[in-house]
């Protein structure tokens, strides 16, 4: 079959899992925005992806992601920036990003917003990322320590936080995601009642290719799928 057509038939699957699970959370499709996550696919899949429908897409690489948006100037697409973002990677970085999922420390969000006024660009949408797994390797606040930085973050004007981005756990399966995905949620539910200031929260970011539905019957808005989009694809 023509990888294009596998692409998209792939992505209509997937469109019906979330609607589907979205259901099951007593939500609409629509309240789940699909990224298509294409760090390790070039710009033919991304051209098929484009083609099925898909116009948000996922790097996790500074240098990959200013390839492609150099590659693709002016088309109808929205970068989504959901690796960790080293200080050094910001300016060239932020122009080309319509959200950035990794808000991993306190210092890169100060660097973001310093670069934002620097540019005289619009409010720049970040998610704040939680290490809900507590894996070592993952990046990320704590999820107990976000309360406490609310006044230092009502402070970045230049920022618009729009919520929370998180990863399960890379051990432990679909029930320990599970468990995952709630944390975020609740550490969301916990943070909005303090009423923060200038901050939104209506965005939570969670769920990958083998775990998007269980994220999305927790409550995901956002759902970060690479792999299943490219099944079969050689």
């Amino acid at each position: 079959m023509n990888p294009r057509q596998i692409i998209a038939d792939n992505v209509a699957r997937i469109r019906q899992r979330i609607a589907a699970a979205a259901a099951r959370s007593g939500r609409s499709a629509d309240a789940v925005k699909l990224i298509a996550v294409t760090k390790y696919v070039g710009l033919d899949e991304i051209a098929a992806l484009r083609e099925a429908g898909c116009s948000a897409f996922g790097e996790s690489q500074p240098q990959t992601l200013w390839k492609k948006a150099a590659t693709l100037p002016g088309e109808p697409i929205d970068w989504h920036f959901i690796g960790h973002l080293q200080r050094n990677k910001v300016r060239r970085t932020v122009p080309l990003v319509a959200c950035l999922h990794s808000g991993d420390s306190l210092r890169l969000l100060e660097e973001l917003n310093a670069e934002v006024q620097r540019a005289s660009l619009p409010r720049f949408p970040v998610l704040l990322e939680v290490n809900v797994s507590g894996d070592e390797s993952k990046h990320g606040f704590a999820p107990g320590e976000l309360e406490a930085l609310w006044p230092a973050l009502a402070a970045l004007v230049h920022l618009e936080i729009r919520g929370l981005m998180g990863m399960a756990a890379l051990e432990g399966g679909v029930d320990v995601a599970r468990q995952n995905f709630q944390s975020l949620r609740e550490c969301r539910d916990r943070l909005q009642k303090s009423d923060p200031k200038g901050i939104a929260l209506a965005e939570l970011s969670m769920g990958m290719s083998g775990d998007f539905e269980v994220a999305i019957e927790e409550g995901a808005t956002m759902v970060r799928v690479g792999s299943s989009l490219f099944e079969g694809v050689e």
